[in-house]
């Protein structure tokens, strides 16, 4: 593991997967209009985006810690027309600053549903902006052949949708777990009161009632989306390492393509097979016929396939640093 480019290792895996969660969560918004009311989609994808902003935050604040002064960072925004780092921190801060302020809207129901629609769009264009962002950062490097490709960008974004789908399933089955014991031990919120701090209270003892039949329908037809998504974002990432190698080995570059074929390399593929693949799909069966009886077994089941696709990732991002060679260096 690449502990010297941590930082970078945790910033950029964690923002992807934010990215990847928000834009998943805006794709089942639109998705399922045709067959279900606004309040039911409401109930089941608000209390999974708030889950987003603090991770995304957090994942912001380590990436700091990579440079020797954090007073340092201020200098980036001076050379955003010509620097793709600058364009990383512009467009990450810029999309959690939408981001938050679209799920402030959306959590307490204020603005009209257009207004929030907006704001939503702007935080998903600037989420794409921020993967690309960081990705032209390594693949804009004519220097380091095993960066300057699209191998890059493209694995980037792939760790956005299979980690970003997966974090969402596993979010939606862990809420309505949440939901659920609430259920059977009869617990209730406290009463709401006036003001702002009554609003936020009605909202979480709304969000905490039991899931009606519709959100559960819902919920299964998202984790079974999801999780195609999730698998066959997999199955291309797989697929790039092949051709990404054959291309190592046609540029001459021994040395580079060593980094990936040790076993640190093989347990990074196997556990991306194995969670994003294998797990996802298997999520998606189960998903197809679960009952409330077998919620729990479909929550272990997307649970554990998030972790070990987080882990390989982390993996994968490690390589990708442990591959930089240099021409002629």
């Amino acid at each position: 593991m690449n502990t010297h480019e941590l930082p970078m290792i945790l910033f950029t895996v964690i923002a992807q997967m934010c990215v990847g969660a928000f834009i998943g969560l805006g794709v089942i918004q639109l998705a399922a209009r045709a067959r279900f009311k606004q309040k039911t989609i409401d109930q089941v994808t608000t209390p999974v985006l708030w889950a987003i902003g603090p991770i995304l935050v957090a994942g912001l604040a380590v990436s700091m810690f990579h440079m020797n002064d954090i007073m340092h960072t201020l200098n980036v925004f001076r050379h955003w027309d010509s620097s793709w780092l600058s364009r990383e921190i512009i467009f990450g801060l810029s999309f959690a600053a939408f981001g938050f302020l679209f799920a402030l809207l959306q959590w307490l129901g204020w603005g009209p549903g257009w207004l929030r629609e907006v704001v939503a769009s702007v935080a998903a264009v600037l989420g794409v902006g921020l993967i690309w962002s960081m990705s032209m950062i390594y693949a804009s490097l004519p220097t380091v052949p095993t960066w300057n490709t699209w191998v890059v960008p493209f694995q980037f974004f792939g760790t956005a949708l299979i980690l970003g789908s997966l974090a969402i399933c596993a979010a939606l089955l862990i809420v309505d777990a949440w939901r659920q014991r609430l259920a059977e031990r009869g617990s209730t919120s406290a009463p709401a009161g006036s003001g702002l701090i009554g609003q936020i209270r009605g909202r979480i003892r709304e969000i905490n009632q039991p899931a009606t039949e519709p959100q559960w329908r819902l919920t299964m037809r998202a984790v079974q989306g999801l999780s195609l998504t999730a698998a066959a974002a997999g199955i291309a990432v797989l697929i790039s390492y092949a051709l990404h190698l054959t291309n190592l080995a046609q540029l001459g570059e021994v040395q580079a393509a060593e980094v990936f074929s040790g076993a640190f390399f093989v347990v990074r593929l196997a556990l991306l097979g194995l969670s994003a693949v294998l797990m996802a799909f298997l999520a998606f069966r189960i998903a197809a016929t679960a009952t409330r009886r077998s919620a729990r077994t479909l929550a272990v089941v997307v649970t554990l396939a998030f972790v070990l696709a987080l882990v390989a990732e982390l993996m994968g991002r490690s390589l990708h640093y442990e591959s930089m060679f240099r021409l002629g260096i």
